[in-house]
């Protein structure tokens, strides 16, 4: 069974007749069987994530990390959607950090949001320059890419009063982090769910946890999202979460299945039946004689 598929339904998807069930985001969405239960599906697994996790406790505003790309935007519909029927108990913002990459289209994020009727932040921080700067030639820019932009979202999240930083990373970002750290880290150690941050006063939440990127990739061509690409992080090759992608593409191609069991293993852990004497006291064995 599928790892988002045992979730009780407060209300009844399949049920849904007509557009008035459907977020006005949707108004021009195809009206197709293939895509309403691709979107049942993501709502799903959204909610179950929101449930196994506990992610709407104490929670009053979310601050929605928006890049412009296929996750992000597929993290906020559904999220409207939620919110549009009365489960999902929190204000919503946007926030697009503009990292000044070159060829930005500024324009694009600011109209998309404002037509969809988001309350929303643009934020510049020059952070591409800093990374161009610092990191040297050949190496990856993801790292420090990222540290930049986690705490400028950090601060944003503060100014605008809120709770936690809601993430679009999906099933795959999460397996290939494991494997990265596996392979080039030696630690047992993924993305988290939810994770509360080093100075305590934000919650980090991904409720796309349980979402296969290949059904966000066909929600947002649905959609037709205003994709925009880019231009540091993606731009480069040879990147190791690209090898951990194309191994995880491969064992699916060849074991149909493999990411869902996967993704389950990363929630059932023997601490006893690995190697870690600080996560099981392997000392403190004795046999019991009668």
């Amino acid at each position: 069974m599928n790892i988002a598929t045992t979730v009780a339904d407060e209300f009844d998807i399949e049920a849904e007749e007509g557009s008035n069930a459907l977020h006005p985001l949707f108004a021009d969405a195809p009206r197709s069987v293939s895509f309403n239960k691709l979107r049942k599906r993501l709502l799903r697994q959204v909610r179950q994530a929101l449930d196994d996790f506990q992610m709407l406790k104490g929670q009053k505003r979310w601050l929605i990390g928006v890049s412009g790309g296929k996750d992000s935007y597929g993290l906020l519909s559904i999220l409207l959607d939620l919110k549009w029927r009365g489960l999902l108990p929190v204000e919503l913002i946007a926030c697009n950090l503009d990292q000044g990459q070159p060829n930005f289209p500024k324009h694009v994020l600011p109209e998309y949001l404002t037509k969809i009727g988001v309350e929303h932040r643009i934020e510049y921080r020059d952070t591409y320059s800093i990374v161009k700067e610092k990191v040297p030639a050949g190496a990856t820019y993801c790292s420090l890419c990222s540290r930049l932009r986690r705490g400028n979202l950090y601060r944003i999240a503060r100014e605008e009063g809120c709770d936690a930083l809601v993430l679009g990373h999906h099933r795959e970002d999460i397996l290939e982090t494991f494997f990265m750290n596996f392979f080039h880290g030696g630690r047992l150690a993924s993305m988290p769910a939810k994770l509360l941050n080093d100075e305590g006063d934000l919650m980090v939440l991904r409720p796309l946890a349980y979402a296969a990127e290949d059904d966000l990739a066909k929600f947002a061509a649905a959609m037709q999202f205003p994709i925009i690409p880019c231009d540091l992080c993606g731009s480069q090759d040879g990147l190791q979460r690209n090898a951990m992608k194309e191994m995880l593409a491969d064992i699916e191609r060849r074991m149909p299945g493999r990411k869902d069991t996967m993704l389950r293993a990363l929630a059932h852990v023997n601490p006893s039946h690995l190697l870690d004497p600080k996560l099981f006291d392997f000392a403190g064995l004795m046999v019991q004689k009668p």
